[in-house]
């Protein structure tokens, strides 16, 4: 294949599934010869996979001053959409000309990207929509011209792809204006980055050793994720004196959900009688300090200087290091999955890639990676099913587990490969360049509609707020 030059946009560069699908595309891409240029509006050094700051890929922040993330905690969708514009309107013009532009998560900016005059591919992860909330007649009627915008702009894409066949499915029905099928591309696991051993002296990985048996969890601390799963079936282990549940995953302390859900997952789990301990994130700022729960503990400078952790129910590592999650996934007797529907998920590919057992829940892209039975379990999402798949792992032979390990990990390296990844993306955007690429009419048309939208959602707020 010819060797392009590629630019991969992204709202916000974190930590998280959709995070590490950006980061593994772009260094798949780089591995194969082409140029990769990832833009973002967001991107802290101290809160990034070690990839996007140490120099490996060119990580390009597009900031707004002129539009803040939200007004007051709210109109957080609102504000994305206009400041993704502004990112657009960077990539569009910037003096690189590139072939491809590969738009992650957010559609808003497409028919501006075009402008680009380059071939636009969208990795739609799950409708926005039908992850926002339209209970009330106020968020129906604020969601409405974002839920049109989403749609309309998806539409523009020159190619759809999706995570999964469930997200495939979902998407047919979410958008019945748009008559394209998506093709399925799941994500990729780079396993090198999981076949390494973090440092022996390092203290933030110090802080997690135990001589209790570990039970993981990784999510971003929010409430879609139904952590409070993985806490109510720790509780309800008989012998669970020898096992330490770790709730690990990303936590911003600009995401008020984060703050909030993990404190209510600390209340929940002490109201059980459990136990519970915060590891500070290294990086955490007086500040951010403040919004942990009170329990916490920070990392010290050497490892000597650890205390222990053996007396601990439950865990949290909010936002947690590389090294951390290398360590976690090492050492974990298995890895629980707790989200309902979810899109995909890449723990379980995660952890399957490092031979460690899952249980997750029996519904959404969990089904199509994890083979029941082989490489770990699917339950119902209730906490009684739970506890006993984590116990019938827990009181597996060591050859019992290694060998459901060694399933995951072959699973992994046949199906979700970076290189296997990489050669599917190659063949879906060599098919797609075959075509000529336009700039569409509809373009103005919906910027208009969207301006005139947005200053009535101003308005309302303004007026009723």
């Amino acid at each position: 294949m010819q060797k392009l030059s590629v630019a991969i946009v992204h709202p916000n560069l974190g930590i998280g599934g959709a995070e590490r699908l950006v980061v593994d595309t772009a260094l798949s891409l780089q591995q194969r010869g082409h140029r990769v240029v990832i833009y973002t509006m967001h991107h802290d050094p101290a809160h990034c996979f070690e990839e996007t700051r140490d120099g490996t890929l060119d990580v390009r922040v597009v900031r707004s001053w002129l539009i803040p993330e939200s007004v007051n905690g709210r109109l957080h969708i609102l504000c994305t959409v206009l400041r993704s514009l502004g990112m657009a309107r960077r990539v569009a013009t910037d003096r690189e000309q590139y072939d491809v532009v590969f738009v992650d998560q957010l559609s808003a900016p497409i028919p501006l990207l075009k402008y680009a005059h380059a071939h636009i591919l969208f990795y739609c992860h799950f409708p926005d929509y039908l992850q926002a909330p339209h209970t009330t007649l106020w968020q129906r009627l604020y969601r409405a011209p974002f839920d049109l915008l989403e749609e309309l702009t998806t539409g523009e894409a020159d190619q759809i792809v999706v995570n999964s066949k469930f997200t495939q499915s979902t998407f047919r029905n979410a958008f019945p204006r748009l008559s394209v099928v998506p093709r399925v591309l799941p994500p990729a696991i780079n396993l090198a980055a999981y076949d390494t051993t973090p440092p022996a002296d390092d203290p933030a990985v110090a802080m997690l050793r135990m001589p209790r048996q570990s039970v993981l969890s990784i999510n971003r601390f929010e409430r879609k994720k139904n952590i409070v799963l993985a806490i109510d079936a720790l509780a309800l282990l008989q012998n669970r004196s020898d096992l330490c549940l770790v709730v690990a995953g990303g936590w911003d302390v600009r995401v008020p959900e984060n703050i909030e859900y993990l404190h209510e997952l600390d209340a929940h789990a002490r109201s059980l009688g459990l136990s519970t301990r915060t590891v500070a994130p290294r990086s955490a700022s007086s500040q951010a300090l403040k919004l942990l729960p009170s329990n916490y503990v920070r990392v010290p400078a050497f490892a000597d200087d650890v205390k222990t952790t053996d007396s601990v129910d439950v865990l949290f590592v909010p936002s947690f290091s590389e090294s951390q999650r290398a360590h976690l996934l090492a050492t974990a007797r298995c890895v629980v999955y707790t989200p309902i529907n979810e899109h995909l998920g890449i723990v379980p590919l995660e952890a399957m890639g490092m031979r460690v057992p899952v249980v997750a829940a029996d519904s959404g892209g969990p089904c199509e990676t994890v083979v029941h039975g082989k490489t770990g379990y699917l339950c119902q999402p209730r906490a009684e099913d739970f506890s006993s798949a984590i116990s019938r792992i827990i009181s597996m032979s060591e050859d019992q587990r290694s060998e459901m390990g060694r399933a995951g990990r072959e699973r992994v390296e046949t199906e979700f490969a970076l290189d296997a990844y990489a050669t599917k993306l190659e063949g879906i955007i060599s098919d797609m360049i075959q075509y000529p690429t336009t700039v569409s009419a509809i373009f103005g048309v919906l910027m208009t509609l969207f301006i005139i939208c947005t200053s009535a959602v101003i308005f309302l707020c303004a007026r009723y707020l």
